[in-house]
């Protein structure tokens, strides 16, 4: 068993230093995990040896480059399952349906099925983006506690890019708590005039771990019942979830 909590605290410190935007001193990294200082020490200097964590010049830790080569085979592995759910919401939605993931700071576009419609939107698949203009953004961060959202913003700041984008903090922490409630979230032409966007969280069964939407010309988008396309989205989203869950294993194993 001891094995196994070395692996699990190992792990812990690696989703620390994630949900710090990539970067955390080891008091940061201790409030997060809840672990020793010594425990968190040695598990440290195993992942800076293995290129997992990197040291930075003022002696906080950083996510390495040995990650890059790992989450980039996840990422094209979980953009492949995602297919047949995304296929699903173009069903329901007649609109583009993509996949997303906060990295760090950004959101990052893993997959898509595009609309069938002559005039679709695309979101090029390896986009990045900052959260806080778009629907699959807001929905990322709604799962965090209003001072994570605060910090994340304090780094990337909130650029307008549109008439429609939501600049200010309060607001953004507002829209979120809304996002909260009811469980979706929208773009209204926040990334991109002309352009809206409905988006739900995929759930490992602890967090949100990526986020679903649709996304269209405003006329056709805001012509859908939102409440119902939201319900449908969420079940399909939840039965991914599902698939990208912890597989659930008996004592012995």
């Amino acid at each position: 068993m001891s094995g196994v909590q070395s692996v699990d605290r190992t792990l812990d410190v690696l989703e620390a230093l994630a949900e710090q935007g990539g970067e955390a001193g080891l008091s940061e990294i201790a409030v997060r995990t809840g672990l020793p200082y010594g425990t968190i020490h040695r598990l440290l200097r195993t992942l800076l040896a293995r290129g997992y964590v990197r040291q930075e010049s003022d002696r906080r830790y950083a996510l390495g480059g040995a990650l890059v080569r790992l989450g980039g085979v996840a990422e094209r592995m979980v953009g492949a399952w995602a297919q047949p759910y995304l296929a699903k919401m173009v069903e329901l939605s007649g609109e583009t349906a993509n996949l997303a993931v906060l990295e760090g700071d950004f959101v990052v576009y893993v997959a898509q099925v595009p609309s069938p419609r002559r005039l679709r939107m695309f979101a090029e698949v390896g986009r990045r983006v900052l959260p806080h203009s778009t629907a699959v953004g807001k929905v990322l961060m709604a799962d965090r506690a209003d001072s994570e959202v605060t910090s994340l913003i304090g780094r990337t700041g909130m650029p307008r890019r549109t008439s429609n984008t939501i600049t200010d903090l309060p607001a953004m922490l507002a829209e979120l708590e809304r996002v909260r409630e009811r469980g979706y979230a929208m773009d209204l032409g926040e990334e991109e005039l002309g352009v809206h966007c409905l988006a739900v969280g995929v759930h490992d069964g602890a967090r949100t771990v990526a986020a679903m939407s649709v996304s269209g010309p405003a006329e056709r988008i805001d012509a859908l019942d939102r409440t119902d396309l939201a319900e449908a989205m969420r079940r399909i989203a939840r039965d991914f979830g599902a698939e990208l869950g912890p597989a659930q294993t008996g004592e012995g194993a």
